[in-house]
């Protein structure tokens, strides 16, 4: 096994997707779709831009969620008042009752990927990670 930092961070990013979509398999939902849903449990009502930036999706790439999500209800597209070119993306309540089991998830995820390890080493785990993403968006 290469014990290289990119082959273990990327087979690592692999096997968490693979726990999510595991988890999540009789949802019937794909992936993007949780991270999506995640995101707009905190900010209900935004932009595809802002969710497309906040979530690391290509545009083109959330506007395929999207358009899948709408149809099997999970969210509502709106053009707020008065602005009718613009879009804000909305929750629906079957949506929301997704959005809290994948909360639920992720929390799960988090805590077996870091059993074993002490708060301190926790913080310091996600800390040297946040530096490695800020390197690379240099």
């Amino acid at each position: 096994m290469d014990n290289s930092f990119h082959f273990l961070l990327m087979i690592t990013q692999a096997s968490v997707q693979r726990s999510i979509m595991h988890r999540l398999k009789n949802t019937g939902l794909t992936p993007g779709q949780p991270k999506v849903l995640e995101y707009l449990g905190e900010h209900n009502g935004a932009r595809p831009g802002e969710i497309a930036r906040s979530c690391h999706i290509e545009a083109p790439t959330l506007t395929s969620i999207l358009n899948r999500m709408e149809r099997d209800e999970l969210i509502i597209r709106k053009a707020p008042p008065g602005d009718h070119r613009a879009v804000q993306v909305y929750m629906t309540e079957k949506g929301k009752v997704f959005q809290k089991r994948i909360v639920s998830e992720f929390a799960s995820i988090d805590d077996e990927a870091l059993q074993g390890l002490s708060e301190a080493e926790k913080e310091a785990f996600i800390k040297t990670l946040e530096t490695v993403y800020q390197n690379l968006q240099k």
